[in-house]
């Protein structure tokens, strides 16, 4: 469940709009196309923006990371985000089974948080051997 709240999360601030500078704008007409312009051509699909409860859900997943490490947290972000583990293990300079054994134990910390249970430094190493 945490792994999929933290895809969900990456999904909405991926479907956001981008933030431009204040004052930007486009002083050019937008292009209406015409029916003959439009025939033959894929339609266009958009996803729905994100509603407010989205973007609170993904915020709160987004906070979760803040009682990681760093890299742990790095890891965990770039696997929501969908990104394959060969770019991840050579961006983080790590192995794939490393990479794997991080991301399991960050899932496992934020259970634990979540849980109202406190980590310490010693159980990541108590936690290593069990997985």
């Amino acid at each position: 469940m945490v792994e999929d709240r933290l895809e969900s999360a990456a999904d909405v601030f991926r479907s956001l709009p981008e933030v431009k500078p204040q004052g930007y704008f486009n002083a050019w007409p937008e292009y209406f196309h015409s029916f003959a312009d439009q025939v033959g051509q894929e339609p266009r699909t958009r996803r729905p923006k994100p509603g407010p409860r989205d973007i609170t859900l993904a915020e709160d997943a987004l906070l979760w990371l803040r009682w990681l490490d760093p890299a742990d947290a790095r890891l965990l972000w770039l696997r929501a985000n969908r990104k394959p583990w060969k770019p991840i293990c050579w961006e983080l300079g790590i192995s794939r089974a490393t990479a794997n054994r991080r991301r399991q134990y960050g899932i496992a910390v934020i259970v634990w948080r979540l849980n109202g249970k406190v980590v310490s430094g010693r159980d990541r190493w108590n936690m290593s051997s069990q997985l």
